[in-house]
């Protein structure tokens, strides 16, 4: 089922889950999601708004519990509350995936299609912070703040620096990298969909 390829796929900032999915049903695709390690906030959407059925979602690993009909507002308002529950750093995630990436941060190991990259603290710590939002344009200030601390002198090129150690270990010959440059703001790690 491609929602949960997806969700084990990618890393989001939160996951929207209806109950009512063709093939695997919602409640099965969220115990699948948690049986893999998967800590994405997961909000499940329901036409079922009875007590016994609230409490199996929930007890299945999902957060909050949204019976259809709806609120845009609501439905908004409780994606909010979850994101900001989890923070946007969220180190509770043991494994990352992103693309032919696996970062393991309890063994601070990285694969890239199975082999492993040797990586310094830092670069670990760069690459980390990219795998966390996939595709979303990071700037050069959140990075340095973010990896290096808020006291990190902005002149530095130390980011500039870094990104290129990256690539130079990550980027195999003849592709295009997968740490891209967006001109005058930052940087993204691209992933493509599955």
């Amino acid at each position: 089922p491609q929602a949960l390829v997806l969700g084990e796929a990618s890393h989001y900032g939160a996951i929207i889950l209806d109950l009512m999915l063709p093939g695997l049903d919602g409640r099965e695709v969220c115990r699948r999601l948690r049986a893999q390690g998967v800590a994405t906030p997961i909000l499940m959407l329901t036409a079922l708004d009875a007590v016994d059925d609230k409490v199996e979602g929930l007890r299945l690993g999902a957060d909050d519990y949204l019976a259809k009909p709806f609120a845009f507002a609501e439905l908004l308002a409780r994606v909010e509350a979850l994101l900001r529950r989890r923070g946007s750093y969220d180190t509770q995630v043991t494994v990352l995936r992103a693309g032919r990436l696996t970062l393991q941060r309890a063994s601070r190991e990285v694969l890239l299609d199975e082999r492993l990259i040797e990586l310094t603290p830092k670069e670990f710590a760069l690459l980390e912070y990219l795998m966390t939002q996939p595709n979303v344009v990071l700037s050069r200030t959140r990075i340095l703040e973010t990896v290096w601390g808020t006291d990190a002198d902005p002149l530095t090129n130390v980011v500039e620096v870094y990104i290129r150690h990256l690539r130079n270990k990550l980027d195999t010959g003849g592709t295009e990298s997968m740490i891209q440059t967006v001109r005058g703001f930052g940087y993204k790690l691209v992933v493509p969909a599955p």
